[in-house]
């Protein structure tokens, strides 16, 4: 699903200090309506902080987040209230509660249960093993089944924006490449996502438009597949030169 045109979320000139060390220094990021964008970098680069700081997790020196252009308040019930629902790295499912306990933790937020009954069929028919694992406890499940679960539990809260940090870590390539390819689904059915992502060809593959972090700073911005050609980007992030 291609960009309305119309701006969704917007991070400008995002500063985050921990101490004395700088891990954001005047980052900014357009996420249109209906797109998919990703953040790529090395590990260390600020990534997951600016997930943290568009969930209020963290605390900004400087810059202001908005989300139809409202600024958010650096509260994470509020984020989550506006829309925003993350994915966390590490998936960090509730491993002694089984996966329906999980996918009901993320519609908490919500009140019209009337329809939360269609959001289960809908995550189902995204991930169907995890209806079959439905009384299973989560911390039994395959890492790739733990992410599903994640997304799942994310998209139980019916989010504007869905945030991925780190979707494809410690999975296989194959289990890579089918999550991936429901979330092209997932925003094919109206959520815009925003994913943070080592794995640069992979974020690139299935975003709109990427922006490229490098020690907390924005090294380059565009349109991902120009950005799969850029021979700068080839070499230090997909391992191939010019």
């Amino acid at each position: 699903m291609a960009g309305t045109g119309r701006i969704l979320l917007e991070a400008q000139d995002i500063c985050v200090n921990y101490g004395a060390i700088a891990a954001l220094s005047g980052f900014s990021l357009k996420l249109m309506e209906g797109e998919i964008v990703a953040v790529i970098g090395a590990n260390g680069a600020g990534k997951s902080t600016f997930m943290n700081a568009l969930m209020g997790m963290v605390k900004l020196a400087g810059g202001t987040i908005l989300l139809d252009s409202y600024p958010l308040t650096g509260r994470t019930w509020k984020a989550v209230q506006g829309g925003l629902s993350l994915v966390p790295e590490g998936r960090r499912v509730f491993a002694p509660l089984t996966v329906e306990e999980n996918l009901r933790i993320g519609a908490f937020t919500r009140k019209d249960a009337g329809d939360i009954q269609e959001d289960y069929d809908w995550v189902f028919s995204l991930f169907p093993r995890l209806k079959e694992r439905l009384t299973q406890y989560a911390g039994t499940l395959s890492g790739g089944e733990q992410q599903m679960l994640a997304i799942a539990r994310a998209l139980m809260a019916r989010p504007r924006v869905l945030l991925l940090d780190e979707p494809s870590l410690g999975l296989a390539p194959i289990v890579i490449r089918d999550i991936f390819k429901e979330l092209r689904r997932i925003n094919e059915q109206g959520v815009s996502i925003l994913l943070v992502e080592q794995n640069a060809k992979q974020a690139l593959l299935l975003s709109h438009r990427a922006y490229v972090l490098q020690t907390g700073r924005l090294l380059k911005e565009g349109n991902s597949r120009e950005l799969l050609q850029d021979p700068d980007i080839r070499a230090a992030y997909l391992g191939q030169g010019a």
